[in-house]
C-alpha cells in the first residue's frame, strides 16, 4: 500500500509510535481533538464510536491512551475516510480501529453500527448561516453545520449508545444552551462540563461536555482548564495531554 501522497503529511503523535496522515492544505486536527480525547472516560475493553471523525485523530489518540477494544470512526467525506484507513494500516491497528464512510443523518447506517459504550464527537461548531463560509469545501464542512446540525449529532449519539452509555462532545461556549437543551430533549442527560480558556485572563472559547443516555439529573462542573501560560507556552496539564500517559 502507498501510505503517503504528494499533498499529504505523516504526523507523529508522540504516542506509542502512532502517526496520522493529513492533507497539507485541508482541515488538520487541533487542540480541540486532543482535549476531547483526554476528557473522555474510556474503560478497559470499551466500544467507542467517534462521529465526524475527520482524519481519525480521536480514534488514534484513544487507541494509544486507552484500552478500548474497538473504535469506529464515522465520517461523511470519503477522502478523509480513505486517508484515515491508510493511517490505520500504517500503524497496524486494524484489529482495533475501523472507519466508515457515511452520513450520520442516515439513521439506517447508524442503527447498523453495534451499540457503543462511548460516543465522542467534535462536530462543526458554526451555524450554517453564520459568518463567512470557507472557500475550501473540506474546511467548510468541518467547521460549519453544512452536512449535519447539532441535533443530528445528538440524535445519532442517542441511537448509538447502549444503556447508560456516555457521550463526550467538544464545542463552543456560545452554543452551550442549545447543546444542553438538545441533549435533554433526546434523553442524553448532561453530567459534566469543563470550560477551556486560552489563558488565565481570557474568557473560555471551548467547552467539553459529558452526557449519559437516560441518566438522572445531576450536573458537575470540572475546574477550568487553561491552555497557555502567560509566556505563551502550554500549561503543564496541556503538556501532559500530549504525552503518552494512559488515560483510564
Amino acid at each position: 500500500m502507498e501510505f503517503l501522497r504528494d499533498d499529504e503529511t505523516l504526523d507523529d503523535l508522540n504516542l506509542k509510535g502512532i502517526h496520522v496522515i493529513q492533507k497539507k492544505n485541508a482541515f488538520r486536527f487541533g487542540v480541540d481533538a486532543v482535549l476531547l480525547a483526554n476528557f473522555a472516560k474510556v474503560k478497559r475493553d470499551a466500544k467507542v464510536v467517534d462521529l465526524c471523525t475527520g482524519t481519525g485523530i480521536i480514534p488514534f489518540i484513544l487507541a494509544g491512551k486507552t484500552y478500548a477494544s474497538n473504535i469506529i470512526g464515522v465520517e461523511i467525506q470519503e477522502e478523509f475516510v480513505e486517508m484515515a484507513s491508510r493511517s490505520t494500516v500504517y500503524n497496524g491497528l486494524q484489529d482495533r480501529i475501523k472507519f466508515i464512510s457515511g452520513d450520520l443523518k442516515n439513521l439506517d447506517l447508524i442503527k447498523a453500527i453495534p451499540k457503543a459504550d462511548i460516543v465522542t464527537v467534535n462536530p462543526p461548531y458554526k451555524l450554517h448561516n453564520s459568518g463567512l463560509i470557507s472557500l475550501d469545501d473540506k474546511n467548510a464542512i468541518a467547521r460549519h453545520e453544512i452536512c449535519c446540525t447539532l441535533e443530528d449529532v445528538i440524535i445519532a449519539s442517542r441511537i448509538l449508545l447502549g444503556n447508560s452509555g456516555r457521550m463526550y462532545m467538544v464545542h463552543r461556549p456560545d452554543r452551550l444552551v442549545d447543546i444542553l437543551c438538545t441533549m435533554r430533549k433526546h434523553r442524553i442527560e448532561p453530567k459534566r462540563i469543563r470550560m477551556v480558556h486560552p489563558s488565565a485572563n481570557k474568557a473560555p472559547n471551548i467547552v467539553l461536555i459529558e452526557g449519559c443516555r437516560d441518566g438522572g439529573s445531576f450536573l458537575k462542573w470540572d475546574p477550568p482548564l487553561y491552555v497557555h501560560m502567560q509566556d505563551g507556552n502550554y500549561t503543564r496539564e496541556i503538556n501532559d495531554m500530549y504525552n503518552s500517559q494512559t488515560i483510564e
